[in-house]
Parts: C-alpha cells; sequence; structure tokens
C-alpha cells in the first residue's frame, strides 16, 4: 500500500541510486507506515499486553494509514498531471491496484473454505453485495463488510482518485490546499452531526446502493474519458458525487473521520504544490497547516471515546511526513526504499499470515514471551520474502503491462490526430 499504492516509484537495480535520491524519502515512509500498520495487527495474535499498555493513547494502524494518505495525496495528483490523460491515470490505477488486490481476496477465501478464517457472516448471505460492492474497491462506504480488514483504506482511497479525477476534468486541480481546508472544516464543525450508514440500513437498501453506485460511477467513468466536453463535466459530476454523498452519509467510519482522511490526503496535495513551486510555501502551509488542527480538535469533539488514540496518532504522521519532507534530498537505504516499493504487498499479505498465527495460537498470553517474539520474526521473514515474490511475479508484470497499454492507447491517439 503504497501510496497506498505507490503510484509510479519503483527502483529497479540499473536506477537505483538515481530514484532514491528523487523519491526514496517517499519510499521509506510508505515503509515505516507498513511496518506500523503491521505491528498493529500483530498485537492481538501474538502481543495482545502490548496493547493494553499502548492502545489508551496511540493508535499505531491510524498512524500507519494516515503516512500512506499523505503519501497519496502527495503524489496521486501529479501522476495524473504528469500524464495529462484521464484513461492513462485510470490504467495506471487499475493495473496497480486488482492484480494484487485479487490474489489477497482469493487467499482470504482459501482460509474461509479451510475454516482457518470463515466469511463474515454477512457476505455469505449478501453475496450480490459482497462481490460488487468490493469489485468497487467501495465496500467500507456501501456498509459492506471487508473481506479483509485493511480493505477499507481502498475505499477512500477510490474515493480521492473520483475527486482528483473530477476536478483534473473541471480545470480546478489546483485548488489542493483550498479543497483541504474546506474537508478539514467540515469534519471540525459538522463531523458530529452527519450520519453513517444512512444509505445502507438493511440488506435491500445496501443491494440496492451498490447497484446504484456501481452504474453511476461506471457511467462516470465513461463520461471523464469522453471526448466530448458535456459528456466529460457529467462524468466528473457523477464521481464527485458519488465521492462526497458517501463520505457525508454512508461511512462505516463517524464522518468527521472520513472528512478528515480526505483532508489530509488534500493536505498532501497541497505540500507537493508548494514544494514544486506551483503554490507559495505560505498560503501552502497555512491552509494545509489547518488540516492537523481541525482533525485533532474533530476528534476531541466529535469522538466518544478517549480521543488520545487519534490525537497521537494524527500528529505523529503528520511529524513524519514533516520530517520525511525536511530529509528529501538525504540518500536512503536501500532496504527502505525496497520495503517502500512493495509495501503493497506486505499492507495487503500481512492480515492474511496474520490469520494462520491467530489459529495457530488461540491464546497467546499461555504461550511464552521468547516463542511470542521468535514467532513474530518468522511471521516478519515470511511476509517480506512473500511481498518480494508478489511484488515480482504480480505488481512489477501488471504495471508493465499497464504502461504498455497506455504507451499503446498515446500511439493511437497520436496516429488520429496525425490523420
Amino acid at each position: 500500500m503504497v501510496e497506498i499504492t505507490g503510484a509510479g516509484t519503483t527502483i529497479a537495480s540499473a536506477t537505483a541510486g538515481r530514484r532514491v535520491g528523487r523519491q526514496g524519502w517517499l519510499d521509506a515512509l510508505r515503509a515505516v507506515a507498513a511496518l506500523v500498520v503491521v505491528y498493529e495487527h500483530a498485537l492481538n495474535p501474538l502481543f495482545p499486553e502490548l496493547r493494553g499498555l499502548t492502545g489508551p493513547w496511540f493508535n499505531a494502524g491510524m498512524y500507519g494509514v494516515m503516512v500512506f494518505f499523505l503519501v497519496s495525496g502527495y503524489v496521486v495528483p501529479a501522476s495524473l498531471e504528469r500524464r495529462g490523460s484521464v484513461a492513462e491515470f485510470w490504467i495506471g490505477r487499475l493495473f496497480r491496484l486488482y492484480p494484487l488486490w485479487t490474489v489477497a481476496v482469493a487467499a482470504a477465501g482459501v482460509l474461509a473454505v479451510t475454516g482457518v478464517d470463515p466469511m463474515h457472516v454477512w457476505l455469505t448471505q449478501r453475496p450480490v453485495s459482497a462481490v460488487v460492492g468490493h469489485a468497487t474497491m467501495l465496500q467500507d462506504l456501501l456498509n459492506v463488510p471487508n473481506v479483509i480488514n485493511v480493505l477499507w483504506t481502498l475505499s477512500y482511497e477510490m474515493v480521492f482518485y473520483f475527486l482528483v479525477t473530477a476536478l483534473y476534468v473541471a480545470g480546478w486541480q489546483r485548488r489542493s490546499a483550498e479543497i483541504g481546508f474546506g474537508f478539514a472544516a467540515v469534519a471540525l464543525l459538522a463531523g458530529g452531526l452527519l450520519p453513517s450508514i444512512l444509505l445502507s440500513h438493511g440488506a435491500t437498501a445496501t443491494l440496492a446502493l451498490t447497484l446504484g453506485v456501481t452504474v453511476l460511477g461506471a457511467g462516470g467513468l465513461a463520461g471523464v474519458l469522453s471526448s466530448h466536453a458535456v459528456a466529460r463535466r457529467a462524468g466528473a459530476a457523477a464521481l464527485a458525487l458519488i465521492a462526497l454523498g458517501l463520505l457525508a452519509v454512508n461511512g462505516r467510519i463517524p464522518a468527521w473521520q472520513s472528512m478528515s482522511i480526505l483532508a489530509t490526503m488534500f493536505a498532501g496535495t497541497a505540500l507537493y504544490r508548494a514544494r514544486s513551486g506551483e503554490i507559495g510555501w505560505r498560503s501552502g502551509l497555512l491552509l494545509s497547516g489547518f488540516v492537523p488542527v481541525a482533525a485533532v480538535g474533530a476528534g476531541i469533539w466529535h469522538g466518544q471515546e478517549s480521543p488520545w488514540p487519534w490525537v497521537n496518532a494524527i500528529v505523529a504522521a503528520w511529524a513524519t511526513f514533516a520530517a520525511g519532507m525536511l530529509l528529501a534530498d538525504r540518500a536512503v537505504p536501500r532496504f527502505w526504499a525496497w520495503l517502500g516499493v512493495v509495501s503493497y504487498s506486505v499492507y495487503l499479505i500481512h492480515p492474511i499470515l496474520l490469520e494462520v498465527v491467530d489459529g495457530l495460537l488461540p491464546d497467546p498470553r499461555e504461550v511464552a514471551w521468547p516463542y511470542r517474539v521468535g514467532l513474530g520474526v518468522v511471521v516478519l521473514a515470511v511476509l517480506l520474502g512473500t511481498a518480494a515474490l508478489t511484488y515480482r511475479l504480480v505488481e512489477a508484470p501488471a504495471q508493465r503491462a499497464g504502461r504498455r497499454l497506455s504507451a499503446r492507447l498515446r500511439e493511437r491517439h497520436g496516429d488520429a490526430r496525425r490523420g
């Protein structure tokens, strides 16, 4: 998960030095975030005692995903604008996300069939909503339980892609800082008033919403890919409507958290624009700096439980990203750069391995610490080895296929213009 999905930062041996010097800090941030998320999810099956010590004051998982969301905001809009093509952008995204996602979901299915980790009963009772909802990657905003717990973040990635595309088509892409400010203000001022899962109460409502969003989303993407200006604007409006509507009233998590996540992503974009000289540092820092302040305030004001796990996670994530930006011109050790490259594999595969561990240790407290630490080291080694394989056999070939398809698309358009 590398933004959570790593928009184009790959490190081949022949170009490692050049890429590390230019993008290594982003890979290092992804590496840190991935390991922290793995740590968070390893607590229950291996070290539940640690959750009692750290859980009341720090949410390590939220810290990790917020770092990922900042990286997504920093790189994803730039990827679209660098290509200058909505079609090529979506080809890149689809070939980046879905191949490994398919492998991970299939692995979760194997665990369910073998009884290691049975599926949520909801998923078996409502198969159409489950399959279609997951296929859109919007399941967490459609009230469809996630087949793999970490897939919820991809729903927020997807609505971010929808909004980035809509803004690009409308010509408003340079307003990232103001949009991030707006999401943060909504999170702070109205996030506690907006409902959750308003549109998905009951099986029938969930199915209708899932199918409706799928049809509208497909139409929206077809529209933005059209050569007709009216269709492009209508498609952009449809994508924006889906994203904003689901975020505002149908998230599984409270709206103040959903809005804080989108504010964080657009703030990452604003920091990219400031660093690249597209906007001034003063306005970029002023508007994006409001985002963590508002997210902290929203957690304190609207959170029903202790706000400190959320507050400290937000502060730590922003401090980590700021440190990364300050050290952006420093060389990054190859291991951390590599781990950032394979972090999408680490992110999707680690829950599968930890479910196996959970089956082996029904009550980890009954197992001595040294054995659990040793098992944790083995799991981490297996995870990194598996991530290396899935990157090499699934991710990298899929990305190359996406680039070849984009190249053919450019050639076809070039031929059409010359004709």
